[in-house]
């Protein structure tokens, strides 16, 4: 890479997806390949705005939650206000209603995405966005939103259904929007979190169900879409919810994926803690097997710390490996919006 590529993973608490595309193409440029229109509004709540699919269906009966462990009382501030981002609510099949028969609702994905691709069509041909730009439709893949709102015991039996459904979602967005103007990113942090054994999963062997889960996502987007995934250790409350001791567990997923999907992976994010420049976080990338066309992004990027900071995390991941883009280790939507632009000039000064 001449420089380095940047990428944005995707959440960015903007008024709008003009305000975002505007924004970040104004400060970026060609630094990005593909551009998220931001998730803003309720989606700016990731897995908990999903609870519009299961609130008040027919099919499923609403329970009290016990709450997210990790923190009860996180908050989200963005252009709209304060929400709380816990789950107060689970959702679980009614008695008399077979797994095989309940049918979820449209999730909002491809409606969100098609009605967004208007916009980066219309800012690309006013040449607001590069020529080259994709526009990215980032996802939550369906673990993290099974796992977070349905009662544990249901969830092995809910998965299906909503799987089907998000299947659907993707067709939707496949036959809107053209193939070579799209990237389409599965958000994984439940699963990373899973994968690293910090967060329990509601199937055996968690580590292979996790794997065969991406990698039969990987798989069902076309072939002519540009697949990316977002390794995540959550920033609920604007912390992880675990921090990753090393880059190891993250190697191994990355790799697994690189030998089991069938097309082709454009991308991969693996985030990095603050505090991480030293060289045992980074040591296990020499064993990081990805295929030549899967370009790898570092979340080395923190506002706190900015350019200096960034560039000695830069400085011991360059001992690893040479061929990388950089990004923050997260999404910007647990984040206040005025900082947005300040955080966008740190990219683009450890970018150049």
């Amino acid at each position: 890479m001449a420089s380095r590529d940047i990428h944005l993973v995707g959440s960015i608490p903007l008024t709008d997806a003009a305000e975002v595309f505007s924004t970040v193409s104004k400060k970026l440029g060609d630094y990005c390949k593909r551009l998220p229109d931001g998730e803003t509004g309720d989606r700016l709540t990731w897995i908990r705005w999903q609870d519009h699919v299961f609130r008040d269906h027919p099919q499923l009966g609403a329970i009290e939650s016990e709450g997210d462990y990790r923190n009860a009382t996180a908050v989200i501030k963005d252009v709209s206000g304060t929400k709380k981002m816990a789950h107060t609510t689970w959702w679980q099949i009614k008695d008399g209603i077979a797994p095989e028969d309940l049918e979820m609702r449209p999730l909002g994905y491809a409606d969100c995405a098609i009605e967004s691709y208007q916009e980066f069509k219309k800012q690309k041909g006013s040449g607001t966005i590069h020529p080259d730009a994709k526009f990215l439709v980032a996802i939550p893949s369906p673990f993290n939103v099974i796992n977070s709102a349905i009662a544990p015991l249901d969830r092995i039996r809910v998965e299906p259904a909503y799987e089907a459904r998000m299947r659907k979602e993707i067709d939707e967005i496949a036959a809107a929007i053209p193939h070579n103007q799209l990237a389409i990113q599965w958000d994984n942090a439940h699963d990373m979190q899973a994968f690293e054994g910090a967060r329990q999963s509601y199937f055996p062997f968690h580590q292979d169900g996790i794997a065969e889960r991406l990698i039969k996502l990987g798989d069902y987007v076309p072939a002519d879409i540009e697949l990316g995934y977002h390794f995540c250790y959550g920033s609920f409350g604007g912390k992880h919810f675990v921090e990753p001791v090393n880059m190891a567990p993250m190697v191994e997923l990355a790799n697994r994926l690189s030998a089991g999907v069938n097309r082709t992976i454009e991308f991969l994010h693996m985030p990095v803690p603050i505090e991480r420049d030293d060289d045992a976080y980074f040591e296990a990338l020499k064993g990081l097997s990805l295929k030549p066309e899967t370009e790898l992004y570092l979340g080395v990027i923190h506002d706190k710390d900015g350019v200096e900071g960034t560039k000695r995390r830069m400085a011991t991941a360059d001992k690893y490996v040479s061929d990388y883009g950089i990004a923050t280790e997260c999404g910007f939507g647990r984040r206040p919006a005025e900082t947005i632009p300040p955080l966008l000039d740190v990219h683009l000064g450890a970018a150049e």
